[in-house]
């Protein structure tokens, strides 16, 4: 799964690589939590340009009926996505970039979970495939998002069996495209060959959503570095 990631890259810079038009201020994340508010990319309402906007993450479908159902849908698995009430609306219309520069996830030991960091392995920013929904409120519309997982790659797997889709740039317009044949969308889900991730070990206070500060991203003492070259 994805339950935590950082985004610090400034917004420029993510103009560069996204192609959105508005110009949104945001402030370095590093340590972005489910129910918390972060950046995605979408299409926008004239249906050629991209606009980034803070979404609720937690998606929450049209039919829910309060805002706790966003808690167990941070995630959506890619094998189910199409098909499943909660997603499937979504998937055929409603498609987004989750952008980040890394992701963490917890590994299972005797002693406890221990947290690493998963990153691109020159350090950029990548886009997690995503939907996002609207949902009508008591107190008015709250839009929201999903992060879609995927059967972890090999040695990303040794930490973790699930693992964030990460679309290459190339696949950025099928997948946000409305356009885009149904059937054709699964096929952009399957993780490029060429797709080079590092990991290393960081300190557990990232499993604290209190704190979202620049330590976090921090090798802890002695963490092996561990290149991914997938």
């Amino acid at each position: 799964m994805c339950g935590r990631y950082s985004l610090t890259t400034p917004p420029d810079a993510m103009r560069d690589l996204f192609d959105f038009t508005n110009h949104p201020n945001l402030a370095p994340r590093f340590n972005i939590a489910p129910t918390q508010s972060a950046p995605v990319v979408r299409q926008a309402d004239d249906g050629e340009t991209r606009e980034m906007v803070s979404l609720r993450w937690g998606l929450i479908p049209a039919w829910a009926k309060d805002l706790t159902m966003g808690a167990k849908t941070i995630n959506a698995r890619s094998e189910t996505v199409a098909d499943k009430p909660s997603f499937r609306q979504a998937y055929r219309q409603r498609r987004c970039l989750v952008p980040a520069d890394g992701y963490f996830e917890w590994e299972n030991r005797p002693g406890g979970k221990q947290p690493w960091r998963v990153c691109q392995y020159d350090d950029k920013p990548f886009a997690m495939a995503g939907l996002w929904e609207s949902w009508n409120g008591p107190d008015g519309p709250v839009e929201s998002f999903t992060i879609i997982t995927t059967a972890a790659l090999p040695s990303v797997s040794t930490i973790h069996h699930r693992m964030p889709v990460i679309l290459p740039p190339d696949r950025y317009g099928p997948w946000l495209d409305r356009a885009t044949a149904v059937q054709d969308l699964a096929t952009l889900l399957i993780p490029p060959p060429d797709l080079a991730l590092k990991c290393y070990q960081v300190d557990k206070r990232v499993g604290n959503v209190r704190n979202d500060d620049a330590s976090l991203l921090e090798p802890a003492p002695e963490s092996p570095e561990q290149p991914l070259l997938l």
